[in-house]
């Protein structure tokens, strides 16, 4: 339901929300959102007051790596979602793959969902973060596929909470931001990296009662109401003004205005916040069958008790204003089609029954979204499976409505407040409405509700809306507190108020009578008097017929209809030229020439006249549109056409007509009969290319599925690779250091004895360079004394024992040669490690205790 402002439950339950002081940012994507939580969380400053919950869809059969990741990114504390957990400000919450989040007691909790496939986890926890938090809830949506947190943004946008949706150019799936951008439920649409000023900026924003004195807030209140009344055509000032103030103040916090009077010079300035103050006004909270009991109620009760007054069959009214995008009207129709159902099933009637349901919002936008009959998956968990195969076909990502019963509603933009209602009504719901307008305006709604219905009607009301006093109007339906019937009263009590708003029609510019005098040119004068007395009447009209000029006498021909003021000439031609001058138009539009009517026998009063008549093309405007000038020329009818008694005209009248009649039944035949053609042939190909469409849409539907999940799983597995990259680069780095620092000449080889890799002592021993990577360690030049190092290599790959030797080098130092297998982590031989340990001071050493000639053992 379209209202003024938010739902009844966000009003009652704003009060309680406001204790709660810390403000939670609520952060959901899908398939490659990654990068984009990464830099947002980057880009926030660590000391903001505000709370981080991330959620997005993942593999619930992998291990969450996402903690891990966003701890390298943010100095802010970052846990996975276990157990009952307090919300504490500038931390990260992360939830848990195929885990639910709710509120319990003002704590934050996991919750197992029973189905982890086809749910939609973001838009739940955003309904339930606008539903605890409201003004201080917040929610991002970032890159992602399908359409989840639309919904769930929506739901904060109407507790008063701030929504964001990422900039779809910068995202790498914009399936979930765009969805949320179409729908209109994002305050804010930037890149992850601006997106922490806005938030920071909305929330520094001082509350705008401390600011200006009472006087001049009422002052800027009434010019701010006065612009809306203005640009909109609708009056909001009987509407609650503590409701009215919020929802101002909302769009004030959004532009980080600090007082209602530079709001307003905002508004002037900018026309486009107009409007979009206006949607603000009009939030619609609706859903399917919203109070399940009432709809039970009417389903098996009250609407059988209405077919029971009429066995034999009966077509019945109902109107649903403030149906905002059409949920309520389309509950009431499908209810009101199972009462028909169980009815005939039991026998008790044998009637063909319909309903007729007229639904109004004054919201353009969510009528245009009900005419389509589109609704997304949240309408499974609104309704039993069984009504979701009856009423519903499924379309892509959705549902749509089924034809028969689109077919029982027709949707028209309407104001409850200043149009006049819908009369001779079965059934009127109008639920969660009136709590938004103000006592005055309530209590000339609910005789107005009396008015419309037919006795015994049904008025349908919501939780918190009541008849008020007008206890002899309407009386409570026994078992169901929400449904009334309609009671007889006197018309004084309720003829009170009827809002009737007429549009202002277009009054013709008047022609200026000029005086004709004998002064001046001559010639002039005597031009116009004989256009004034010899030529015929005329007047110019638009392609629509439309009357833009009259001259001459037109009275005998044209006469304005009864009613309300119109100038267009099809309604004021007489009758007796009414079919004759529209055909006659109708060429003239067609053909380049001008065409003629002539002798067309027509009555004025006692006397009968013979009327000519033309019509041309005079001049044509840029846009493909054109003007004509119809001309008309009456004559008396000579006495040897009126027959010896005088006035016996009729039997010619009627040849005429039946001439005409004739002419026109044959156009219409050949029209009909192209077009026949035409559109038999358009049919044999829509539907082969619908069949086609159908069944390719099926292919890419599954595919696009299948897709989804490989991809969100590709995301997954490549954020794990990324951070095992990470780990082994840093190994990679522990070891280089390591071996360094040991200060130990090592060399690694392959099986093939190619060099894999060394370290930077090597290089005193060996003419290393970066090149020699995979070239034969024989190949490079060296320093030792060594002639067998080969063979002893080859033995140690055969053996798989170590070898050690001393070993001098030509420019006289001794290295401890040792030559050990290389063993992989899985026990596999790969090759050969080198290691050479300078031990020339002990060849020194060993060289002085020695006698000489001798050596130590």
């Amino acid at each position: 339901m379209t209202n003024p402002l938010v739902s009844a439950e966000t009003e009652s339950s704003e009060a309680p929300r406001q204790r709660h002081a810390v403000q939670i940012v609520g952060m959901g994507a899908s398939a490659g959102g990654l990068d984009a939580i990464s830099e947002f969380l980057a880009s926030m400053p660590s000391r903001t007051g505000m709370a981080f919950i991330v959620l997005q869809h993942q593999d619930p059969s992998r291990r969450g790596l996402l903690p891990e990741l966003l701890r390298r990114i943010t100095s802010m504390e970052v846990c996975e979602i276990s157990e009952s957990t307090e919300v504490r400000p500038d931390y990260v919450y992360v939830a848990p793959p195929s885990f639910d989040l709710a509120f319990s007691n003002g704590r934050l909790m996991a919750v197992e969902t029973a189905d982890p496939h086809g749910r939609y986890p973001i838009d739940s926890f955003f309904r339930a973060l606008a539903a605890e938090k409201g003004q201080a809830a917040a929610g991002v949506v970032f890159s992602g596929m399908g359409t989840d947190g639309t919904a769930g943004l929506r739901a904060i946008q109407e507790a008063g909470g701030v929504t964001l949706a990422q900039e779809p150019s910068s995202a790498k799936f914009d399936s979930m931001p765009r969805s949320a951008i179409t729908a209109g439920v994002a305050d804010f649409v930037a890149p992850p990296g601006a997106m922490p000023m806005w938030l920071c900026q909305v929330r520094s924003v001082p509350h705008s009662g401390a600011h200006g004195a009472a006087r001049t807030r009422r002052q800027a209140l009434r010019e701010l109401m006065s612009l809306l009344q203005r640009h909109t055509g609708n009056n909001f000032t009987e509407y609650k003004m503590s409701t009215v103030l919020r929802r101002i103040e909302r769009r004030m916090k959004l532009h980080q205005l600090d007082s209602m009077e530079s709001y307003v010079g905002y508004l002037r300035e900018n026309p486009a916040e107009v409007q979009l103050l206006f949607r603000e006004m009009l939030i619609g909270v609706t859903s399917f069958f919203r109070d399940p009991a009432v709809w039970d109620h009417l389903s098996r009760i009250s609407i059988p008790e209405l077919l029971a007054m009429h066995p034999n069959g009966a077509d019945f009214k109902a109107w649903v204003p403030a149906c905002s995008t059409g949920e309520e009207a389309y509950t009431l129709a499908m209810v009101f089609d199972e009462a028909v159902s169980r009815t005939i099933e039991a026998g008790k009637d044998s009637g063909k029954y319909s309903l007729q349901i007229f639904a109004t919002d004054l919201h353009g936008d969510a009528i245009d979204k009900a005419r389509q009959g589109i609704f997304g998956r949240g309408v499974e968990d609104a309704m039993s499976h069984e009504r979701l195969l009856r009423y519903f076909v499924a379309d892509g990502g959705g549902y749509r409505i089924r034809k028969e019963l689109r077919n029982m509603i027709i949707f028209a933009q309407q104001n409850i407040i200043s149009d006049p209602p819908f009369t001779k009504l079965d059934i009127l719901s109008c639920r969660n409405l009136l709590i938004y307008f103000n006592p005055k305006l309530q209590e000339q709604l609910i005789p107005l509700f009396h008015y419309a219905l037919k006795p015994e009607g049904l008025l349908v009301l919501g939780s918190a809306d009541t008849p008020g006093s007008y206890n002899e109007l309407f009386t409570p339906v026994p078992g169901c507190g929400r449904i009334y019937r309609r009671l007889d009263a006197s018309t004084q009590r309720v003829a009170n108020y009827f809002p009737t708003k007429i549009a202002k029609a277009a009054q013709p510019s008047s022609t200026e009578v000029t005086t004709i005098t004998m002064n001046g040119n001559i010639q002039t004068q005597v031009e116009h008097l004989l256009l004034k007395a010899h030529t015929p009447a005329a007047v110019m009209i638009n392609a629509e017929g439309d009357i833009l000029y009259i001259h001459g006498r037109t009275g005998t021909f044209l006469e304005p209809a009864a009613g309300r003021a119109n100038w267009n000439i099809h309604a004021m031609a007489r009758d007796g030229l009414r079919y004759e001058l529209a055909d006659l138009i109708e060429r003239a539009s067609r053909s380049e020439n001008q065409e003629t009517v002539r002798e067309l026998l027509f009555k004025d009063g006692a006397q009968s006249l013979l009327v000519d008549m033309s019509a041309e093309i005079v001049c044509e405007d840029n846009q493909g549109g054109h003007s004509l000038l119809v001309t008309f020329n009456a004559a008396q009818m000579p006495a040897r056409k009126r027959g010896s008694r005088g006035a016996d005209t009729r039997p010619q009248e009627l040849e005429q007509q039946l001439t005409m009649s004739r002419l026109e039944l044959q156009s219409v035949r050949e029209e009909m009969q192209t077009s026949r053609e035409e559109l038999k042939a358009a049919n044999e190909e829509l539907q082969s290319t619908n069949e086609e469409l159908q069944s390719t849409n099926e292919e890419l539907t599954t595919s696009k599925e299948e897709m989804q999940s490989l991809n969100e799983e590709l995301y997954t597995v490549n954020a794990e690779l990324q951070s095992k990259v990470d780990d082994l680069s840093l190994v990679n780095s522990d070891m280089k250091n390591l071996l360094n620092s040991t200060d130990i000449a090592v060399i690694f080889l392959d099986s093939q004895m190619n060099i894999r890799r060394y370290t930077n002592q090597a290089t005193q021993l060996y003419k290393l360079i970066a090149t020699d990577l995979n070239r034969p360690l024989s190949d490079i030049a060296n320093d030792l004394v060594y002639p067998d190092m080969g063979d002893d290599a080859a033995e140690v790959l055969r053996s798989l024992v170590f070898c050690e030797r001393q070993i001098p080098t030509r420019d006289g130092r001794w290295f401890m040669v040792r030559i050990m297998p290389y063993r992989t982590v899985n026990n596999v031989i790969d090759g050969l490690v080198l290691t050479f340990v300078n031990v020339t001071e002990l060849k020194l050493l060993e060289a002085r205790l020695t006698p000489e000639g001798g050596s130590l053992k």
